[in-house]
C-alpha cells in the first residue's frame, strides 16, 4: 500500500510539476494591425473536401495560397463529415479571419463557430461547391484600436547544403 501511495504522489507531483513548467508555444498572438485592415498573408487555413470531386481541395488549396493564404493541410475532412456546399469553421461565427475566407467564397458558407483558440480557419468543400471568385475579398476591416490573435505561421527552415534531413 506504502508503494502505490508513493506512485500516486510521484505522479501527482509530475503531473502538477509538467503543467505549471510548460514548454507549449502559444497558438496565436494579439497583435494590432495596421491600417485596421487583415490580410491574407496573416490568415492560417486548412482546406478539407467534404464530399467533392477528388482533388478539389488541392485545387482550391492552391488558388488560396496564390491569394497569399497560409494553407496548413490539404485532406479529406477529418471527421468524415459530407456537407452539400462550403463550410467555414473559426473562433466565432463573425471572426476577421473567418470573413475573410468567406469574402473567397462565391457561395453563401455554412459558418461553424467552435471556440478554437489557434484562429485557424476550416474550409470544406462539399458536393455542391462551384468555385471562388474571380477576384476574392482583398482584406477586412477590423475596428480600430483593437487587436487580433493572429496564428503562429511556421515557416519551413532550408537545410543547409550538405546535410541530410533525416
Amino acid at each position: 500500500m506504502v508503494i502505490l501511495l508513493g506512485i500516486l504522489v510521484g505522479g501527482a507531483w509530475w503531473g502538477w510539476n509538467s503543467l505549471v513548467n510548460s514548454s507549449a508555444e502559444p497558438t496565436c498572438v494579439e497583435q494590432t494591425l495596421p491600417n485596421n485592415r487583415l490580410v491574407p498573408k496573416q490568415v492560417v487555413v486548412n482546406v478539407y473536401n467534404g464530399g467533392a470531386k477528388a482533388g478539389t481541395a488541392g485545387a482550391v488549396a492552391e488558388q488560396l495560397k496564390k491569394r497569399g493564404f497560409n494553407v496548413a493541410k490539404i485532406a479529406n475532412e477529418p471527421k468524415g463529415d459530407k456537407i452539400d456546399v462550403v463550410s467555414v469553421r473559426g473562433a466565432t461565427d463573425d471572426a476577421p479571419e473567418l470573413r475573410l475566407i468567406a469574402g473567397q467564397l462565391t457561395q453563401k458558407p455554412l459558418t461553424v463557430a467552435d471556440n478554437r483558440t489557434d484562429h485557424t480557419v476550416d474550409l470544406v468543400v462539399g458536393r455542391g461547391y462551384t468555385t471562388l471568385k474571380p477576384k476574392g475579398l482583398p482584406s477586412v476591416a477590423i475596428p480600430p484600436g483593437s487587436t487580433v490573435c493572429l496564428p503562429v505561421i511556421h515557416t519551413p527552415q532550408p537545410i543547409p547544403s550538405g546535410q541530410n534531413p533525416n
